[in-house]
């Protein structure tokens, strides 16, 4: 097996040298050189390692794909390559590799049973802990490896509390990343990157620390800079339903005004806390339609547990047009607030001064305390109708990127 990476830093090429423990961690910050240097080392793995089965993992297959798959492909060559979907499987160099998923905490019954001679795992946080100790479990064959990538979460999480601390315990090594020990960067990269994260995010994903997230949410949030008087001129809409029976109800309008910023342009809610006050999802439609009046969103992004609202909100497009694309919200919360407190940040998202419920959750949304403890990043569930409205609406209908673009 031959194939050519380079520039390598000195970081990235110790790592792969001294890659030789059981357990091998790259942990740090956002394109610092983590994915490429343990890359580089699985390749030379798969050549030297013990004969036996290997296995890929990621949070999805998709992810698998994305993020390691992909950058394989670009070191080993297209003719050394050959990833079957169907088949889960992929061929590297002649080397073939399982892949699976660990995204709940039922994933770890996936591989229950495997006899491995080597592993591979990427986002290796975001996995549930019981899938991480299974998959250590399985890698019995004498001389076993494994090689994971990771981004800092918070200090008491289970991966830096049970292992990355206890290095010298564990027959462990980890290798911590920067993003100056990515070469390949620009200046001007770098600089732009920075900017696009803030907060716990810029600790975590530009300084590489494990730290709290604690505290408001959204503590850049300013009502002198963020609320606004008028609303320009809007290009396009969109919205974002938070749905409850026995909580609150909210939808939020977001627009695209054509200075190239985001607006909150309108909110709705219901308490939902009055049984007497309750309605149905038919009642809820109707009001939503109401809501609307002539504005054509281009989606409606709805609470993903909603499915009776939605299934509703389809038998009614027929007689409302507004209602006719709507879609399940994507519910990744952490990467929803991270993009909501960017665009913040970056002074391209205001909220119109008639949305005061949105306004005084701003000032309120707060980490849960008790989740951190457990080594959970969680927004404590009260005073977060409109925010979880707001980010279903920003995160599902991708136009933060566009926005940051503009932003850079």
């Amino acid at each position: 097996m031959s194939f050519e990476w380079s520039p390598l830093s000195a970081k990235q090429e110790k790592a792969i040298a001294l890659s030789t423990s059981r357990t091998n961690i790259w942990e740090g910050a956002v394109r610092s050189g983590k994915t490429v240097s343990s890359i580089v080392r699985w390749l030379e793995y798969l050549k030297t390692g013990p004969p036996g089965k290997k296995l890929i993992i990621g949070k999805t297959e998709r992810t698998v794909k994305r993020n390691l798959l992909d950058v394989v492909a670009d070191i080993v060559g297209e003719k050394n390559f050959n990833y079957n979907r169907g088949m889960g499987e992929v061929t590297i160099c002649g080397h073939k590799c399982e892949i699976a998923s660990a995204n709940d905490e039922r994933s770890e019954s996936k591989i229950r049973g495997l006899t491995l001679a080597g592993a591979y795992g990427d986002e290796v946080s975001i996995w549930p802990e019981s899938f991480f100790t299974m998959l250590l479990s399985r890698l019995s064959v004498a001389g076993a490896k494994f090689f994971g990538t990771t981004n800092p979460e918070g200090p008491f999480h289970w991966l830096k509390e049970n292992y990355i601390d206890r290095e010298d315990e564990l027959d462990l090594s980890s290798f911590h990343f920067l993003l100056e020990d990515n070469l390949s960067l620009s200046q001007s990269y770098i600089e732009n990157l920075k900017k696009e994260y803030v907060g716990v995010w810029y600790r975590r994903y530009i300084l590489g620390e494990w730290c709290l997230a604690e505290g408001l949410i959204y503590d850049m949030f300013d009502e002198d800079i963020h609320v606004v008087k008028e609303l320009p001129s809007i290009t396009r809409y969109w919205v974002g339903v938070d749905y409850g029976t026995s909580n609150a109800t909210a939808f939020i309008l977001l627009g695209l005004g054509a200075d190239g910023n985001l607006y909150i342009c309108d909110e709705y809610k219901h308490a939902g806390t009055d049984l007497a006050r309750s309605k149905t999802d038919a009642e809820y439609s109707k009001e939503l339609q109401k809501w609307l009046g002539d504005k054509q969103p281009e989606w409606i992004f709805v609470d993903p547990s909603a499915k009776s609202f939605r299934t509703q909100l389809y038998r009614d497009r027929k007689k409302c047009p507004a209602l006719k694309k709507v879609y399940k919200a994507n519910n990744d919360v952490l990467d929803g607030i991270r993009n909501v407190a960017s665009l913040l940040a970056a002074e391209k998202l205001f909220v119109f001064k008639k949305c005061t419920e949105t306004i005084k959750e701003f000032s309120l949304y707060s980490w849960d305390e008790k989740a951190q403890e457990r080594g959970e990043d969680k927004p404590i569930e009260k005073n977060d109708h409109a925010m979880d409205g707001l980010r279903y609406a920003v995160k599902t209908s991708n136009i933060y990127e566009k926005i940051m673009k503009t932003a850079a």
